[in-house]
This record gives structure tokens, C-alpha cells and sequence, in this order.
């Protein structure tokens, strides 16, 4: 049966509100999965990420303070440096407390906080042990009962912190996913809402064929509006998907990914810092200490086969080559995967300084193990804790604020791009598809009621 004009004019123009409606609800529906992806990676994932790399950082600084404590001792000479330990120890303990509670709020991880609770309590029981009885003790020389009271608290310490590690990367492997995913759902969407865009403009343009056909009208208006009203919505559509899609690659990949490596290289350092003083204060544990000095070194800025005696001069070369070419990146570990991530302004710079800091420091503790070896054990104590410019702690507290300078020009472009993503995305999630859709619907009714009236 050969089908009629109105049966054609209705046909078309149903059809064009339907892909309409279609287009709306599939924008709809991809803005607001966008936007919930915002929210986990902004508003839960990253700031838990943030919380936990912060509480492995206060957690080994009070571990450092401690055996700091203890190389102090009783002397008159470094009783100031075993109270500025003592009130970073204090201050490390309250800053672990507010990221535990932060911590505490994400149910996937409860299990692993209480844990990591329960092995804080016990650490500050032997901390409170320890510094109680070392008060009349030499400098860098515990009694035997302290030493082995300090010994099973630092052990604790190293199984708490491998669960802090393990929340970490829970946390950044949810941001990981929900990144993922959200990038691949805007690359199908894009697609998705082509085609139907496509499919709308079709239909609507084959409408105003037929009429023009049919009763010889040159132009329809309303078809014609409903038309570019479609297209621009498509192309709007499109192009927003893609600059969120570029919005989340800038948060994730190139701000947050490089303020894990340095939050994690930041609380690592204050882990080898630690190892650096109980290697003084423990000589039974010296060359395990040592080790793990180096180990933490490697895993900050690694070079293959690089000893303790090797690794300055392999370090020095290794930035020099950098330094000439940026592409030449020949260190590994979390130093190496920042270089590799270089993205915003002043970051180049920023990352230079925080290696040659680095440098300046791990000069300082060969000096500290020379001074050690040659049997001036107060002249590496007083190298160590020494907070005068050129001393160990000084060039420590240098080398951690160029590190934490990175990270917070990785933080703020981090937020920014979150700020941006979510403010862009402002009336999608269903106001304005929904909206779109209507005006389409209203301009169909408006150019097709009239000619249909015609045939009454």
C-alpha cells in the first residue's frame, strides 16, 4: 500500500522527535556518568590517595624523631635537638591521627585502618617506653633494654606502614578505574551521539525534502530551525565530551599521577631519613640499615647496579645528561617517573631544584657514615640532627620543600582541571538535553501541524 503524505509527514516527523529525545537522554546520561566520575576522583579517591601517602609520611618522621631521640641522649649539647625531635614527634602523631580519621570514612578499607590503628597504639606505647627510659642514656648509646624497645617498635612501624601502603593502593587503583572508565565512556559517547545527531539531522532534513516534494514549499522555518538547533546541539555535545575527556587526562594522568610519585618519594624520604639515624644508634643493625638506606634511595631516584659508594657520581651524571637533554631520562624510581611527567608551567624547574636538593642531602649522609666509620661518633650525630645551614637536617628540610613545591604546582593543576571539568558540565546533566529536545519537538509540531491541517 502506498503510503500517503500525511502518513509520510507524521511518520518523519515522529521519527525526528524520537532520535531527538534519544540524543538528549544519551548526553544526559554521559554528562552526569561524567560528572559522578568527577566527584570519585576529586571528592574521594584522590583525597584518600592524598591521606594515606600523608600518613605514611607522618608515621616514618615519627620513627625518625624517635631514633632521633635517642641520639641525643642525656648530652648538653644536643638537648635542644632532642626537644625540637620531640615536639616534631608530637606534632607527626597528631597530623597521623587527623588523616586516620580521614581514612576511617571509606568503608572498602576499614578493615586495613583498624589494623593500621591497633599497630599505632602499640608503636606509641614502646615510643613512650623508649624516650621515658633513654633520658639518662649517652648520645647515640641506649642501654641494651632500650635498644631492644626501640628495636620492636621500629619493626612495628615497618608492618604498619606496608598496610598504609596497601590502602594507597587501593585507593589510587579506584581513581585508576574510574578514570579509565570515564575516558572510554566519553570516546563511545562521542561516537554514539554522532550517529545520532547524525540520524536526527537526517530525519529532519528528509522532512523538509518531502514537504518541498510533496507541496511544492521551498522553505520550512520551524524544520529548518529544528535542524541547526540539532546539529549545533550535537557538535556542542561532541566537543564538550572531548575537552572532558582532555580535562580528566590533565587531573589524572598528568597532575595527580605525578602527586602520588612525589607524596609517595616524600614519605620514602622520611623513611630513609629514619634509616639514616638508626644506622647511628643501632650498630647491631647497622649494614641492615644501610641497606635499606639504600633501597629507599634507589626507589627515589634509581640507577641500575649503583652502590652506596657509586651511586653520588652515577647520580651527578645521570642529571647532568638530563639537564642537557629533558628527553634523556636515565633515572627510575619515582624521581625518574616525574621527569617523565613534566606538564605545567614552573613544574621543569620546580622538579631541577628538587633533585639537586636531593643531591646535596645524599652527600650529607656519606659524610655522616665517614665521620662514623673514622670513631667520631658525636661529630656524625651532630652532622645528622644539626639544623645549621650545611648540616644534614638543614640540607633535608631544603630538599623537602623544593619536593613539596612540585607537588603543590601538580596540586593546584590537579584541582583546577576537577574545578574545570565539573563547572563545564553545568546545566548537561539533563537540564539543558532535556531542554533541547523539547525546543526539537516544539519546531517539529510547529512545521508539520500546519501542512497536516491541510489535508483535514
Amino acid at each position: 500500500m502506498k503510503w500517503t503524505t500525511p502518513q509520510w509527514i507524521r511518520t518523519l516527523a515522529a521519527a525526528s522527535v524520537l532520535a531527538a529525545v534519544v540524543l538528549a537522554v544519551v548526553l544526559g546520561s554521559v554528562f552526569a556518568t561524567v560528572r559522578n566520575g568527577l566527584a570519585v576522583i576529586g571528592d574521594r579517591a584522590a583525597p584518600q590517595v592524598s591521606a594515606a601517602t600523608d600518613l605514611y609520611f607522618a608515621l616514618s618522621d615519627m620513627d625518625a624523631q624517635l631514633a632521633n631521640v635517642l641520639l641525643a641522649g642525656d648530652d648538653a649539647s644536643l638537648a635542644a635537638d632532642r626537644k625540637a625531635a620531640l615536639g616534631t614527634f608530637a606534632q607527626r602523631r597528631s597530623q597521623a591521627d587527623a588523616d586516620l580519621q580521614q581514612i576511617a570514612t571509606d568503608a572498602s578499607t576499614q578493615k586495613s585502618v583498624r589494623s593500621v590503628l591497633d599497630g599505632v597504639g602499640q608503636y606509641e606505647s614502646l615510643a613512650s617506653q623508649v624516650i621515658l627510659l633513654d633520658q639518662n642514656d649517652a648520645a647515640g648509646r641506649p642501654a641494651a633494654n632500650v635498644l631492644d624497645l626501640h628495636r620492636q617498635a621500629t619493626d612495628l612501624m615497618r608492618t604498619t606502614l606496608h598496610t598504609v601502603d596497601g590502602i594507597t593502593t587501593s585507593n589510587h587503583d579506584l581513581l585508576n578505574a574510574t578514570y579509565q572508565s570515564d575516558v572510554d565512556g566519553t570516546v563511545t559517547a562521542r561516537v554514539w551521539v554522532i550517529v545520532i545527531g547524525a540520524a536526527t539531522v537526517g530525519l529532519l532534513v528528509a522532512a523538509q525534502v518531502h514537504l518541498r516534494r510533496r507541496l511544492r514549499r521551498r522553505l520550512n522555518p520551524a524544520l529548518l530551525l529544528a535542524t541547526l538547533v540539532t546539529a549545533g546541539f550535537t557538535i556542542t555535545g561532541v566537543a564538550l565530551l572531548a575537552q572532558e575527556s582532555g580535562q580528566l587526562t590533565v587531573a589524572k594522568s598528568n597532575a595527580f599521577d605525578s602527586i602520588v610519585a612525589l607524596s609517595q618519594a616524600r614519605a620514602i624520604s622520611y623513611d630513609a631519613n629514619a634509616d639514616e639515624s638508626r644506622y647511628l644508634v643501632d650498630p647491631g643493625r647497622a649494614a641492615q640499615y644501610q641497606d635499606a638506606f639504600l633501597a629507599k634511595t634507589q626507589s627515589l631516584a634509581g640507577l641500575s647496579g649503583a652502590t652506596i659508594d657509586s651511586y653520588d657520581a652515577g647520580l651527578d651524571s645521570a642529571f647532568k645528561a638530563y639537564q642537557e637533554n629533558n628527553s634523556d631520562v636515565k633515572l627510575t624510581g619515582f624521581f625518574g617517573t616525574e621527569l617523565n611527567n613534566i606538564t605545567f608551567a614552573g613544574e621543569r624547574g620546580a622538579a631541577e631544584q628538587t633533585v639537586a636538593a636531593f643531591q646535596a642531602y645524599e652527600r650529607d649522609d656519606r659524610r655522616i657514615r665517614a665521620l662514623d666509620t673514622a670513631g667520631d661518633l658525636h661529630g656524625a650525630i651532630a652532622f645528622d640532627v644539626g639544623t645549621a645551614a650545611g648540616q644534614s637536617n638543614a640540607d633535608f628540610a631544603r630538599y623537602d620543600a623544593a619536593l613539596k613545591s612540585v607537588i603543590d604546582i601538580n596540586q593546584r593543576a590537579f584541582d583546577a582541571a576537577i574545578g574545570d571539568g565539573d563547572g563545564r558540565l553545568t546545566g548537561w546533566t539533563w537540564q539543558l538535553p532535556a531542554l533541547a529536545a523539547l525546543l526539537v519537538a516544539g519546531l517539529v509540531v510547529a512545521g508539520c501541524w500546519p501542512r497536516l491541517a491541510e489535508y483535514r
